[in-house]
């Protein structure tokens, strides 16, 4: 059974971006290839300016974030829901909630609507008090406004499952395997393999960037240390103020060449990953496919995905610890590769693209057989 899926909370496809737009480049791709017709919106600014991508349809609708900054999301989330009403969807996924919520009594009722509820966005730092209460508020319109719900951890599903007494579908993201690294990548970065660390990340509070590289400054190394993240953001740019005197500190600019961002990992000593809130994180898993040895931010969601097979720091010291000693081949490579088999058979694309397409069908099927009871109740009257 072929159904129409519209897709709205991205930046758009290709990913040029982040998170939500891998997802929405890999599952639109996969539900298109499975026999679906697909829909995902773009901004209009987007890179990608034709209407059709690997057999998705494309839609461009304005979005005036460049003009107005953050507020111009609403915008942007508006237009495609007004667009969505006309287009007739099976089923309307919405990625994130944080300025589409507020909409959401113009979201299309004749489509089932699924939200896929992110992380737990009031508790990122780069918020104010008054952001974060608005958050809570956007949280809570989205569980009002919809008719499923996906997390992406085990900890938001029990989250909702405790404040709201909701059941959401436990959807991780994916990552691929893959070897196609090239080693004359490294020649233009100006490392060698193995003998650098790494880390890919929005440059945010959160992230514990400012901790990890005063780690990494305390230390007496030599190697060097690669930042890939946008510097051009408030926090990016404070970053590069403080530590671009450090000479083995390069921060390399935002990446999106999927064989670069690849290579980079696959050859470095230690993947360091920040982040601190959030659910199943992306990056997390695109470096346990690339083969890294990781070295994590010791909180809930990392260690759920990671369990034994990282080193975990909550501090500077502890970075510059880890910066400075080498755990032995043997335990090392054990970790290298219980990661990979977590990718295999937890978080591949096919499976995760595979329980999107079960869960949208039963959504379906329940959505369609309450409203014919409703119907066939309403003809009695």
């Amino acid at each position: 059974m072929s159904i129409r899926i519209g897709i709205i909370g991205s930046r758009g496809i290709p990913n040029h971006y982040g998170g939500f737009e891998r997802l929405a480049e890999q599952l639109s791709r996969g539900l298109v290839n499975r026999g679906h017709e697909v829909y995902v919106y773009n901004s209009h600014n987007h890179a990608y300016r034709e209407h059709n991508w690997e057999g998705v349809h494309v839609i461009h609708c304005y979005d005036p974030e460049y003009l107005i900054g953050c507020s111009g999301q609403f915008i942007y989330d508006l237009n495609c829901i007004l667009d969505a009403r006309v287009r007739k969807f099976d089923i309307l996924l919405i990625l994130g909630y944080t300025s589409s919520s507020v909409w959401g009594r113009l979201l299309p009722r004749s489509s089932v609507i699924i939200y896929n509820m992110d992380g737990l966005e009031w508790q990122r730092e780069k918020y104010t008090s008054k952001t974060r209460k608005f958050l809570l508020y956007a949280e809570k319109l989205a569980v009002q406004f919809s008719d499923f719900h996906i997390s992406d951890s085990p900890i938001i599903q029990a989250y909702y499952l405790e404040k709201y007494n909701l059941t959401t579908e436990y959807i991780a993201y994916g990552a691929s395997l893959s070897n196609n690294e090239k080693k004359e990548i490294l020649d233009s970065f100006g490392v060698t393999p193995y003998n650098y660390f790494i880390l890919i990340a929005r440059l945010e509070p959160e992230n514990n960037i400012e901790a990890i590289l005063d780690g990494f400054s305390m230390s007496d190394t030599e190697k060097q240390f690669l930042i890939v993240g946008n510097v051009k953001n408030k926090f990016g740019k404070y970053l590069v103020k403080k530590f671009g005197g450090d000479r083995r500190i390069r921060f390399t600019g935002a990446l999106y060449d999927d064989q670069i961002t690849h290579s980079l990992r696959t050859y470095s000593q230690l993947y360091f990953h920040g982040h601190s809130s959030g659910g199943t994180n992306p990056s997390l898993l695109e470096a346990m496919a690339s083969r890294c040895l990781i070295a994590a931010h010791g909180n809930m969601f990392n260690r759920t995905v990671l369990q034994d097979d990282a080193f975990y720091f909550s501090s500077a010291e502890e970075v510059k610890y880890m910066i400075t000693q080498s755990a032995p081949a043997p335990i090392r490579e054990q970790m290298v590769t219980r990661n990979l088999e977590k990718i295999r058979t937890r978080y591949n694309w096919g499976e995760i693209i595979g329980q999107y397409e079960r869960f949208m069908m039963q959504c379906l099927y329940i959505h369609t057989h309450e409203r014919n009871i409703l119907s066939k109740a309403y003809s009695c009257e």
